[in-house]
């Protein structure tokens, strides 16, 4: 029994430090995303993902994650959303502070999650909060794709930014996505190639249906804990073991990369699901 008691709390003593060595710092993952639609000839693109940074902090001015980006020379920074914490009496500082910097590294696109989603759209709870927010940012040179489609490369590639409707993140259940819902907010999908910055991970069949090649999202956190060879455990609807939780998935040409995130927010952990930078390379096929 004492041999057992022993591993045991050696056991457990390793959890703790598991957790509180990904709770303090992240790594980078890395992805290829090839596509028919792109062509041969096109340079490859080198593009940053970020996704649920929730103000939390990599050393002044999260400096340690800035130069992190800065040393990937990204062509494009994308970001999906919940950068900082719905809370009219939480800070966005944090989060301010650290976005700011990248417009200096390259041009940065910006989604709304569903935490800057609910800011801008209960004034009565939140008053100009938000709106200061995205204007100091703005200001440094963030562009935000509230519902909006901008093109690059000469229009041979489109990103489009939606917010999705809220009932999308009530607790406890999964609410239907339509097609006509997504086209009400951005349109109808084209025939260029569409990379699609939408929060929750959930309604990638949906997105695919709409039109998008490849979607971006986050919110599930990785899912807090992953267990080795089975993924995530819970989502943020209290859902076990999402199927879309954390990589980079693939269904005939189109894909998801789903972030596990930058923050905590709810449940302040994580283990066996470190924080992460997604970068990944655009090119044709």
């Amino acid at each position: 029994m004492k041999i057992l008691a022993g591993i045991i709390l050696i056991f457990l003593f390793y959890i703790l430090i598991e957790i509180y060595w990904e709770t303090h710092h992240f790594v980078i993952t890395r992805y290829e995303v090839k596509s028919q639609k792109l062509s041969k000839d096109m340079k490859k693109k080198k593009v940053v993902f970020l996704s649920d940074f929730h103000n939390q902090n990599y050393g002044e001015k999260s400096i340690q994650l800035v130069e992190t980006i800065q040393k990937e020379q990204p062509d494009l920074i994308l970001i999906g959303g919940d950068m900082l914490i719905g809370n009219s009496k939480t800070p966005y500082e944090k989060a301010l502070d650290f976005v700011k910097q990248l417009p200096k590294i390259a041009p940065v696109y910006y989604a709304n999650g569903n935490h800057e989603q609910r800011m801008h759209e209960d004034l009565k709870v939140y008053g100009n909060l938000y709106r200061s927010y995205q204007q100091e940012l703005e200001k440094a040179g963030v562009i935000f794709l509230m519902n909006d489609t901008i093109s690059l490369d000469e229009g041979k590639i489109l990103i489009s930014g939606m917010e999705l409707p809220r009932k999308c993140y009530e607790k406890f259940k999964t609410a239907e996505l339509t097609i006509s819902e997504i086209e009400e907010r951005i349109g109808k999908s084209k025939d260029e190639f569409t990379i699609l910055m939408a929060h929750h991970p959930v309604y990638a069949d949906c997105y695919w249906d709409w039109g998008a090649d490849l979607v971006l999202s986050g919110h599930l956190h990785g899912g807090v804990v992953r267990i080795p060879f089975m993924g995530a455990v819970i989502s943020p609807q209290y859902r076990l073991f999402p199927k879309y939780s954390g990589g980079y998935y693939q269904k005939g040409e189109k894909g998801i990369i789903v972030s596990r995130g930058l923050g905590m927010h709810t449940i302040k952990i994580r283990l066996w699901n470190p924080a992460e930078v997604v970068v990944f390379t655009l090119q044709g096929e």
